[in-house]
């Protein structure tokens, strides 16, 4: 089960996370994997503190996969995401670039986040397919475009 949370800021646009995994670039929001024991929101709480360095607060539910999405990584695998709402406890202390995938080192784990202006926003940008519902849903929900 992997759990992701859309940080919107008027502003600055939706929040994304452009990694290297296995060698290959990815563009996706921010979030990851469910530990043994958490709920989703305390898995999406924690990823943002070991992503981010910074804590969220969960505002509200978004989306919840509800179509086949075969994992990437193990394709005997089906994935569940679950997609949260959220919001920076604070003023933003991490490191964000204009510039995709702005990284000190081309190396498996690498990561780097960007602000995408919600006008500027294409769900075919994103690499994984779940990914890209939750951008449609928001880009609707918002009425860009």
């Amino acid at each position: 089960m992997r759990v992701y949370f859309l940080l919107k800021d008027e502003k600055k646009g939706l929040l994304v996370s452009d990694e290297i995994i296995r060698g290959k670039h990815y563009t996706k929001l921010p979030g990851g994997g469910l530990e043994f024991g958490e709920s989703t929101v305390e898995g999406a709480m924690r990823e943002s503190v070991e992503e981010l360095g910074q804590a969220i607060e969960v505002t509200e539910h978004f989306y919840t996969t509800d179509i086949l999405v075969q994992s990437q990584f193990n394709p005997s695998d089906q994935v569940l995401a679950i997609y949260y709402k959220a919001r920076l406890k604070e003023e933003q202390r991490f490191k964000s670039s204009e510039k995709p995938f702005d990284f000190k080192q081309l190396v498996d784990n690498e990561e780097s986040f960007r602000w995408i202006a919600l006008r500027d926003l294409n769900a075919d940008d994103f690499s994984f397919p779940s990914d890209k519902i939750a951008v449609k849903k928001l880009i609707d929900e918002n009425h860009i475009k």
